[in-house]
């Protein structure tokens, strides 16, 4: 018995912040929105399909000091292009430690989710 993969991870976003924050994952990182099961949807938020996994936004009351470590990270195969597209939309890019064999960055989406950007060096 054993854990297979990871299946999907949920991130959260303010109440009523659902419209902008599907610019921001849908619009700006082009991250395809999935239908929400019928019995989940009377809570708010949205999914997100990324290859064989699922990103899941739901809402709650968002604190203002819940900053944390926590994050996904996305590999992707242009760091360049993304640094680029998320400073011309305003987000604060920060280097991260080095992982060898590894390029990489971070960044906050507009709700304060840390999220990564990773690159495998080739």
């Amino acid at each position: 018995m054993h854990i297979v993969r990871l299946h999907h991870a949920q991130i959260t976003i303010p109440i009523g912040a659902e419209t902008s924050a599907r610019a921001f994952y849908c619009d700006l990182l082009k991250l395809k929105e999935i239908p929400k099961p019928d019995s989940l949807r009377s809570r708010g938020g949205f999914w997100l399909q990324l290859a064989d996994q699922q990103v899941h936004v739901g809402v709650e009351e968002k604190k203002s000091d819940s900053i944390t470590k926590t994050h996904l990270a996305y590999q992707v195969n242009d760091l360049d292009a993304w640094q680029n597209i998320l400073t011309s939309a305003g987000c604060t890019i920060l280097t991260g430690e080095p992982i060898p064999g590894y390029e990489r960055f971070e960044t906050r989406d507009p709700f304060g989710n840390r999220l990564e950007f990773i690159q495998p060096i080739v």
